[in-house]
C-alpha cells in the first residue's frame, strides 16, 4: 500500500474515534439534570428557590406555570421578571394538609352489641318492726326496732310462703329490719304479729307487687301499752267536780218539776170538788 494512502486513512480514523470519544468524556454539567417539582408546606403554600441561571421563563417551564401567574403571584417581581439566587418565589396554593396524611391510631373495633337478657333471679323484701314511741306512724333515727314480733310473707297464689322473727339492733341510726332473700317475683301479702303488751299505730299488713332484681323495704310501727295509756287525757278534778254539781242541781230540778206537776193533777181531778159533799154525806150517816 501507498505510505502516503496509509497516513491517510490512519489520520481520518483517529479522527473519528477522537470525534466519538469527546462526547463520553463531557464534562457532567453537559448532562441533564433530575428535576422535582416543589411540594405544599404545613401552610399550603408552594415555594420555589431560585437557583443560579433561572430566570422567569427556566422557572415557568420547569413548574409548569405561565409567566403571568408568577407575576401574579409575586408581586415583587419586576417588569423585566428579574430573579436572584435563593429567592422565594410563590408557585401556587393549596388547602391544609388533610388529617390523613399523617395517619394516627387506628381506632379500635368496638364488639357487636348484644340483645341484653332478661333478668330472671328473684327479689328481697325487708320489712322492719319498729318502735313508734311517739305513736306518729312515722320511724324517727331514735326509735328502734322491735323484737318478739313475726313477721309473715306470703304470695297470693300460695307457691310461696316464709316467717321469720323481729330482732333488735343496738343501734338504732342502722337498718334494723329482717329480710326475706330469694323471694320470687310475684304479688305478696307482708303481715305482721307485734310483742305482747304492745298496740298497733299503722296497719299490719299490707300487699305489693315485686319484680325479679327489685328490694322491697317496708316498715310497721307499734306502741307500748304502758305509753299509751300515759298519753291518755287526764280528766280535770275541778272539772269533774263542777258536772257533779251541775248534776245535783238538775236533779232537783227534775224532783220540782215533777211535783208541782203532781200538785197540779190533783187540784183538776173531780173528787177533789166533791169533797166538801161528802162530809156531809158522812155527817148524816
Amino acid at each position: 500500500m501507498n505510505p502516503k494512502r496509509f497516513l491517510v486513512l490512519f489520520t481520518l480514523v483517529s479522527l473519528v474515534l477522537f470525534g466519538l470519544w469527546l462526547p463520553a468524556n463531557a464534562a457532567p454539567s453537559a448532562q441533564l439534570q433530575q428535576y422535582a417539582t416543589p411540594t405544599a408546606g404545613a401552610d399550603g403554600r408552594i415555594l420555589y428557590i431560585v437557583q443560579p441561571g433561572d430566570t422567569c421563563i427556566k422557572i415557568s417551564l420547569l413548574n409548569g406555570i405561565s409567566i403571568d401567574q408568577l407575576r401574579a403571584l409575586n408581586g415583587n417581581l419586576d417588569e423585566n421578571c428579574t430573579v436572584v439566587e435563593g429567592q422565594q418565589l410563590l408557585l401556587g396554593l393549596v388547602g391544609p394538609a388533610a388529617a390523613s396524611e399523617t395517619p394516627g391510631p387506628s381506632p379500635t373495633p368496638l364488639p357487636p352489641s348484644l340483645t341484653p337478657t332478661p333478668f330472671t333471679g328473684t327479689t328481697e323484701i325487708c320489712v322492719l318492726l319498729f318502735d313508734d314511741m311517739d305513736g306518729n306512724a312515722l320511724r324517727q333515727e331514735i326509735e328502734p326496732s322491735l323484737a318478739g314480733g313475726a313477721v309473715s310473707v306470703t304470695e297470693t297464689n300460695g307457691k310461696y310462703s316464709a316467717t321469720l322473727d323481729t330482732v333488735i339492733n343496738p343501734d338504732p341510726a342502722a337498718y334494723q329490719g329482717i329480710c326475706f332473700t330469694n323471694v320470687p317475683a310475684g304479688h305478696y301479702n307482708v303481715s305482721v304479729a307485734i310483742p305482747p303488751n304492745y298496740n298497733p299505730t299503722m296497719d299490719l299488713s299490707y300487699t305489693l307487687d315485686v319484680k325479679a332484681g327489685d328490694r322491697a323495704f317496708i316498715d310497721f310501727g307499734a306502741q307500748s301499752a304502758q305509753a299509751t295509756l300515759a298519753e291518755q287525757p287526764t280528766e280535770d278534778p275541778q272539772k269533774g267536780s263542777t258536772f257533779s254539781i251541775m248534776g245535783i242541781v238538775g236533779v232537783v230540778l227534775l224532783l220540782g218539776g215533777a211535783g208541782l206537776g203532781w200538785y197540779a193533777w190533783r187540784m183538776g181531778r173531780p173528787e177533789s170538788k166533791l169533797s166538801g159533799g161528802s162530809s156531809l154525806y158522812n155527817k148524816k150517816k
